[in-house]
Formats: structure tokens, sequence, C-alpha cells
């Protein structure tokens, strides 16, 4: 079984350390790198690209939801939001959903370490759903032509009597 590629993207040195530790210690998940913002994270994904990204969305730099749209419309790849902001129902869940994320894990605010300890089963399921999702980058919108217009339609049409005048003038030439 080929394993699923993950890249940890979070601005907490901790967060990254022990979602590492404990991600690898699972059989089908191989960590790949972990960056501490979604700028690092790309220039690291130009050298081996993840099947699935766990992001988190308060960051220097670029916030995760900015990273996620860009991500979604350059190379969709299924994404795991890991964060503080994104409680049940909070707009940043409803937000990074909108924006193509596959699944949530709400951190806590305090006590980070025993948590991810704890949530690592939560994440890995998360992670392993998240990777069978087939994503397709969205078509950009297709522009409507405007109609076209003959030149009746931008010029009244002569009248019998403006004809035979402009015939006339013509004959007499």
């Amino acid at each position: 079984m080929k394993s699923i590629k993950v890249m940890i993207v979070d601005d907490s040195a901790v967060v990254r350390q022990v979602l590492t530790g404990s991600l690898s210690e699972y059989a089908g998940i191989e960590v790949i790198g972990a960056a501490p913002d979604p700028l690092f994270a790309m220039d690291k994904m130009k050298r081996a690209w993840p099947d699935v990204i766990v992001l988190d969305v308060e960051m220097p730099r670029m916030d995760g939801i900015s990273f996620l749209k860009k991500l979604m419309a350059e190379h969709p790849t299924p994404v795991v939001i890991c964060s503080t902001l994104t409680e049940k129902g909070a707009a940043t869940t409803m937000e990074a959903l909108a924006a193509g994320a596959v699944a949530i894990v709400t951190k806590p605010q305090g006590n980070l370490r025993q948590f991810l300890l704890d949530a690592t089963d939560e994440l890995v399921s998360a992670i392993k759903a998240a990777a069978q999702a087939r994503l397709k980058r969205l078509a950009p919108p297709v522009p409507v032509p405007a109609p076209k217009l003959s030149a009746d339609a931008i010029m009244p049409a002569a009248t019998q009597a403006a004809m035979t005048r402009t015939t006339e003038r013509v004959i007499a030439l």
C-alpha cells in the first residue's frame, strides 16, 4: 500500500514537532515536510508534492484561508484545517470549507501538546479521508460574449425619402 504523503503548515514549532512525530508513527502516513508558513510550504512542495496538507489558519506572511484558495485555484490538493479558529459553526470554519478544505480539526486554546497527542487518531482519520478526495481544478468562468450588432441595430433604418435623395445624388455625380 502506498503511503499518504503529508505536509504540515503551522507557525507553531511545537505543533510541527508533535504532529511530525505522532503522524510518522502511523503506518501508511509519511510526513514529507513541515513549514512555518504557506510561502515556505510552497517552496518545499516544489520538490515533493504532498497527497494531503495539514494547515493552520493564522500564520505570518499569508493566512491559511488565502493559501487554501490559491492552492485550490492552481493545484487542488486535499487540505485538513487544524486551527484554534475553527470551532463548530465559526465563520472561519465555513470559509475554509467553502474554499475547499476537506476536513476540520479544532485545536484547543490551551495544553496544545497534550491535545495533539490525544487527537492524533482524529487527525489520522481526517488525513486518510482527505487522501481519498478527488479534487478538480475549477474552470475559470467562461465570459459571455456580447451580442453581435449589425449596422441597422446601431443606426436607425433609412426612410424611403432619404434613400431616394441619396440615389438622386449618386446619379447626378
